[in-house]
Parts: structure tokens; sequence; C-alpha cells
């Protein structure tokens, strides 16, 4: 049995007001426990998929072999082009198998950001949830141990 404050026997209707803004954020992990972010206000392409990998071999400065998951903007023609550009030498791709999220450590980064750091989180615009998400992807930054533990919980020995 739940309360509202429609006339009896009415149903309540509740207006909300909708927009089609939103924040898009890609993430990323190391072994070593580093978190690397990129947070857009529009929907990601794959050319912020190369912007991430640059800043990634930029960040990390060596060879990297990054695992994701099969996204339509990662396997993108524009990624394609990048990695036929030379940077294959330096960025080795592969994919996580299909509907296996379980596999991915990072997974383990949006729920702990989701169901501990913005847990009953109200936001009142999209600029206060973009603060409250950079504050609370800090704070994780500076927890390189439970950062490595996501590794543990999908089942990958480090």
């Amino acid at each position: 049995m739940v309360r509202t404050y429609a006339p009896c026997g009415e149903t309540p209707a509740l207006k909300v007001f909708q927009t089609h803004d939103h924040l898009s954020v890609m993430s990323g992990i190391s072994t070593a426990g580093h978190l690397v972010t990129l947070t857009r206000t529009q929907a990601l392409t794959g050319q912020e998929s190369i912007t991430f990998l640059r800043h990634l071999h930029g960040y990390l400065g060596r060879r990297l072999l990054v695992i994701w998951d099969g996204a339509s903007i990662h396997r993108s023609d524009e990624v394609k082009a990048f990695l036929a550009n030379g940077w294959a030498k330096k960025i080795h791709l592969e994919q996580f198998p299909a509907y296996a999220p379980e596999l991915n450590p990072d997974e383990g980064v949006w729920q702990h950001l989701k169901h501990v750091e913005l847990r009953n989180l109200c936001c009142v615009d999209l600029i206060h949830l973009n603060i409250e998400l950079q504050l609370a992807i800090r704070r994780l930054r500076r927890k390189q141990d439970l950062i490595q533990s996501f590794f543990a919980g999908a089942g990958l020995d480090l």
C-alpha cells in the first residue's frame, strides 16, 4: 500500500521534465590501480575512442594492451583507420566476449561509483551531476587497492 496525494480513486500523474541532455563517460583501469576517464555531454563516437586511446598512451607512456567491450564506437571505421596509421604498433586492442560484463573489471568501477560514491545523490541539473561525478572519480582514484580489487572480482588474477 502506497500513499499519494492524488484524489481518492484517481491514478496520480507524475510530470517529469525530460531532456535529451546526458553525460557520457568512458573509463579504463590499469593493473597498477590507475583510473582514467573521458567525460562528454554528448554521445561518444569513434573519435572520442581515439582521443581516449591517445590519452592512455600518453599517460602511461608505453605499449598498451587494451581490452574493451564490443561497443560500436570501439569498432568504428575511425578507430580502424587510427590503428592502421601506425598506432597498432603502440596499442593492441582485444575485445571481451559478447554479453560478459562480469569479465570486465571496469564494470567494478561503475558499480562502485553508482552504488557507493553516488548513492542517494539527487542533482538539480546536468552541471551538478557532472561536478559530483568528477568528485566521486577523484575520490576513487585515490583508492588504488580498491581499483586493483576489481580485477580479482572479475576473476582475473594479476
